[in-house]
């Protein structure tokens, strides 16, 4: 039996991380909404809900909105940043920030009384710092809290799949439609159980 290539373990322990984290953001967002009304990862959401706060000029509503928006990309940025630095290469640093982040917020939900918005805004951090951790399994390009893109994806590699008359090119077609379902399957999943 052959040995998988370094690659293809390389690919394989990818898809597992990006499974998991896509579970988590799944979980943790269906959370915020069940508890806030808020997703903490999904932004495709929050900025349905702040266009549609701010034109009803309900600035009360679209507040948890503009914060998570606001949170995620600015952990988004730093998450990217520390990937770019050359010190900073290991996983261990952006999984260590993100669960503290999380544990921080727990620690404050805990013990004191807390607005809502200081939650959202630390869970929201975290997400979007979460979502710099991988950004590719083998060469195809995935975001964790991302669906809409994911679905995206899976659709286009299903569709060129089914196009294509090359054997080859068919199957990484089919490889990379299989690694996008078992992501958003994960992000569903975790969502279906915080429920």
């Amino acid at each position: 039996m052959d040995q998988p290539t370094s690659t293809g373990q390389k690919a394989g322990k990818q898809e597992r991380l990006a499974v998991l984290l896509a579970f988590i953001a799944g979980y943790i967002d269906s959370t915020g909404f069940i508890k806030w009304k808020t997703y903490v990862s999904f932004m495709s959401g929050n900025t349905t809900q702040l266009g549609f706060n701010l034109a009803q000029k309900n600035f009360r509503l679209a507040l948890p909105a503009a914060t998570a928006i606001v949170l995620f990309v600015t952990g988004i940025f730093f998450g990217t940043c520390l990937s770019l630095s050359v010190k900073y290469r290991s996983r261990l640093i952006p999984f260590s920030i993100v669960a503290g982040l999380l544990l921080l917020e727990m620690f404050f939900a805990l013990n004191f009384t807390i607005p809502p918005i200081l939650s959202i805004a630390l869970i929201s951090l975290a997400m979007g710092f979460m979502n710099t951790i991988i950004t590719t399994v083998g060469s195809e390009k995935v975001n964790t809290n991302f669906v809409t893109g994911t679905l995206n994806s899976l659709a286009r590699q299903v569709a060129m799949a089914g196009m294509t008359s090359d054997r080859e090119e068919k199957q990484q077609h089919r490889t990379a439609a299989w690694h996008l379902l078992f992501i958003w399957t994960a992000f569903f999943s975790g969502a279906f159980l915080a429920a």
